[in-house]
């Protein structure tokens, strides 16, 4: 049951293989004809050898024959010229071939790493959320680089092996058919082994490169964490972890490499046995004069030549297994049920006035444990919605539903009295601006990263960006400015200079809508208060939705909402709530309480 499981998934598998190389049929089809080519030029040879040889023999033993000696030698020369012609064409034919081979393979990489990169952009969060980003990246990356070397191996190899065995059998079958039929008895062992070695290696480098996956999320994480590792003295713990992973990487490696180290070993030996089948029948052909000496080299030449191709296509296939167990992971993540399209009739967001309404949402990112139920929410356009609550309570899971990250489970959110399912996730999202706690900026340039929502902005327009979120002063610091190249999520910059960029960003495109998360959590308190009151200019006139612990900058909302386990169980301003001397009020008196 688990060999038909798996010859399925290979089969299916190789079928999604050939589709990505559909499109280059010419060059396979070039490739194919270059095998051939090669092939037919390459047995011709041991033809021109045995020729030569039995000429040669005529020189040194013409046995009493009234032959012209000089026209034997001129025949030779002749033979010895079609020899170098030969092997110049064959030379030929296989760079084009290798050419042809290269330019498929990688072409077919490129189209899978594409569609792979497209895929991530289009999946829903849950899933890049429930998936070791690490292991991700191993399957866009080293799962591609082993299915392009499998894949490569296989076209250079595969046709031109295919091709000389049953070109070789032909060959041998016009020069003598007893002999042939030696070799025909014996291929089937070869067959055999092969059949063996491919059965047992394709589910143990498939374990190999799962486990690789997991190696790869290891130190993926590690690196973005290192800081953390070493503040709590998790170095050795962490290096246990990596040698366990590493240990079965190990022996599942080690068990990979041993079954397809077979090949080349019992591939060899089944090699031998034709070639000592054909030197004793030919041998003995000779010996009765059914063979000249020249038929019997040109024939042990066959021999090679015939076994040849088994030992490639035997080392051929472990590669195959191994490329096909590495693009069967990248196929499961091309092939992953991406987020729900826009509808064909959703209606792009203009002239956008900021009314929100949530209607009896419910939501949970695990379906046994519930987190949001039945929230009910209005906010008028212009309001500052401010939302306050303990750990875990749902804030920015809200903003995850507002923003469309997440669809809700149940109930209805609207922006301007269209349902959000109903309106182009691009043209929502581009109605809000957002500002993370966790901060994200990419390799490049300090304009770059602040022009990421309005890439046409004038530099006068950054630069007053940058002074209302009081970033100017530390960006003319640096060596080049605005032109400033940082590295990947900042490089150097602090947390604080982080979030100011991420701050100007937005203020740049100041879209309709804002969304603030803990915005100002790295920045030192004289720099909260400046940028407070730029936050307040930009908020006038948008509706905006703020997610603090601090409850001190968020006295100014229009209206609190106190959050707790998933509802909202206090709501109001700020006087209005501390009134009340409820759950709110216990939140922002804990604030000033002494330990």
């Amino acid at each position: 049951m688990k060999t038909e499981k798996r010859n399925s998934r290979q089969k299916e598998t190789l079928i999604k293989v050939l589709k990505y190389i559909k499109p280059y049929r010419f060059l396979m089809a070039l490739t194919i004809l270059m095998a051939v080519v090669s092939v037919v030029l390459t047995l011709y040879l041991p033809i021109l050898t045995g020729d030569a040889v039995d000429r040669i023999a005529f020189i040194f033993d013409p046995s009493g024959l009234n032959v012209d000696v000089s026209a034997i030698w001129a025949g030779l020369f002749g033979i010895l010229r079609k020899m170098g012609i030969v092997i110049l064409l064959t030379a030929f034919t296989q760079w084009i071939m290798n050419v042809c081979n290269n330019r498929i393979v990688y072409n077919v990489i490129q189209d899978i790493r594409k569609k792979a990169f497209q895929r991530l952009e289009e999946l829903p969060l849950k899933y890049l959320d429930a998936h070791s980003h690490g292991d991700i990246v191993s399957r866009v990356v080293a799962d591609v680089d082993q299915f392009a070397d499998g894949l490569l191996i296989g076209f250079t190899q595969l046709f031109t092996g295919i091709v000389t065995i049953l070109g070789t059998l032909g060959f041998m079958l016009s020069v003598n058919v007893g002999i042939t039929a030696v070799v025909v008895v014996i291929t089937p062992v070869s067959l055999f082994v092969a059949s063996f070695i491919a059965k047992k290696t394709f589910s143990m480098f498939k374990q190999q490169s799962e486990t690789r996956g997991e190696q790869t999320a290891l130190i993926n994480e590690m690196i973005g964490n290192q800081k953390v590792v070493q503040a709590f003295n998790r170095e050795d713990e962490t290096l246990e972890t990596f040698d366990e992973i590493n240990g079965r990487l190990e022996k599942c490696s080690l068990r990979a490499i041993f079954f397809s180290s077979l090949t080349n070993p019992c591939t060899r030996f089944v090699n031998s046995l034709v070639y000592t089948g054909v030197g004793l029948t030919g041998a003995l052909a000779v010996l009765n004069r059914g063979l000249s000496v020249g038929q019997l080299t040109c024939f042990l030449s066959y021999a090679n030549q015939y076994t040849k191709p088994f030992n490639e296509i035997s080392g051929v296939i472990t590669e195959l297994q191994n490329a096909l167990a590495c693009a069967a992971r990248i196929f499961e993540l091309i092939e992953e049920e991406p987020q729900e399209p826009d509808r064909e009739d959703a209606v792009i967001l203009s002239d956008v006035k900021g009314q929100v309404e949530l209607e009896n949402v419910s939501f949970s990112y695990v379906p046994e444990k519930n987190l949001i139920e039945n929230l009910n929410l209005h906010v008028k356009p212009g309001q500052r919605i401010a939302i306050v609550g303990p750990t875990g309570c749902g804030k920015t899971t809200i903003i995850n539903l507002l923003m469309r990250f997440y669809d809700v489970d149940s109930g209805e959110i609207a922006v301007d009295g269209s349902g959000i399912r109903e309106i182009t996730r691009k043209s929502l999202r581009t109605s809000y601006g957002m500002v993370l706690q966790d901060t994200w900026l990419k390799r490049g340039t300090i304009r770059d990263n602040i022009t990421v929502g309005k890439p046409d902005a004038s530099q006068e327009e950054v630069i007053a960006a940058a002074k209302a979120s009081h970033a100017h002063s530390f960006i003319k610091r640096l060596p080049n400015g605005y032109d400033t190249v940082i590295g990947e999520d900042g490089g150097s910059l602090s947390g604080g200079q982080k979030q100011l960029l991420c701050i100007t960003r937005v203020m740049l495109s100041l879209p309709p809508m804002l969304i603030l998360d803990e915005a100002t959590s790295s920045i030192d308190t004289r720099t909260e208060i400046k940028i407070q009151k730029a936050f307040a200019v930009m908020m006038e006139g948008r509706t905006s939705f703020i997610v603090a612990h601090r409850l001190s900058t968020i006295q100014n909302a229009d209206v609190i909402l106190v959050m707790k386990d998933g509802h909202i169980i206090e709501q109001g301003n700020h006087k209005e709530l501390l009134a009340k001397n409820g759950f709110y009020a216990k939140l922002y008196n804990s604030q000033f309480a002494i330990a």
